[in-house]
């Protein structure tokens, strides 16, 4: 899952790490999408690599945070989370559970927007409500655009 306010380069990254195209060419950018809510989209991409094959799905929520009012904006997340665990949790207590498939959130990517003052409160306020339910790993986005002081300096606050 990859969580963070548009244009900070979510979509930039994964197709990075996973050398492939994840949105079609039709796929309008950050600054051509208008959001009001935040919403939940999942992409499926089949990963071929020295013979082994896996069935990656990344989830983003384009429109997270970019609202005025971003208050309870992580509830779109968490009911996504919860929905996957639950139905995980519906799978395991099926009598057949041969093709029981592993849809759960595994880790969640969270970008940081770099404005050299630290975390926001909408930053702290979304790690504190999803930590016990996956794996956050947040990252400074576009951190190649800071010099390594402004990036040492950034991560102490």
């Amino acid at each position: 899952m990859v969580v963070g306010e548009s244009g900070l380069g979510k979509s930039t990254l994964i197709n990075s790490l996973f050398l492939t195209d994840l949105y079609s060419p039709e796929y309008p950018g950050p600054s051509h999408r208008i959001k009001k809510t935040v919403q939940v989209e999942q992409s499926k991409v089949l990963i071929k690599e020295g013979g082994v094959q896996l069935l990656l799905t990344i989830v983003d929520t384009p429109g997270f945070g970019d609202a005025v009012d971003n208050s309870n904006c992580w509830q779109p997340v968490i009911d996504y989370i919860d929905s996957k665990f639950e139905d995980y949790l519906n799978a395991e207590s099926r009598v057949n559970r041969r093709q029981m498939p592993d849809n759960r959130v595994q880790c969640c990517l969270y970008f940081i927007a770099p404005s050299g003052h630290g975390l926001k409160p909408l930053d702290i306020e979304f790690m504190k409500r999803l930590h016990e339910k996956v794996n956050i790993i947040p990252l400074i986005a576009k951190a190649d655009t800071l010099t390594p002081e402004e990036c040492q300096q950034f991560k102490k606050q």
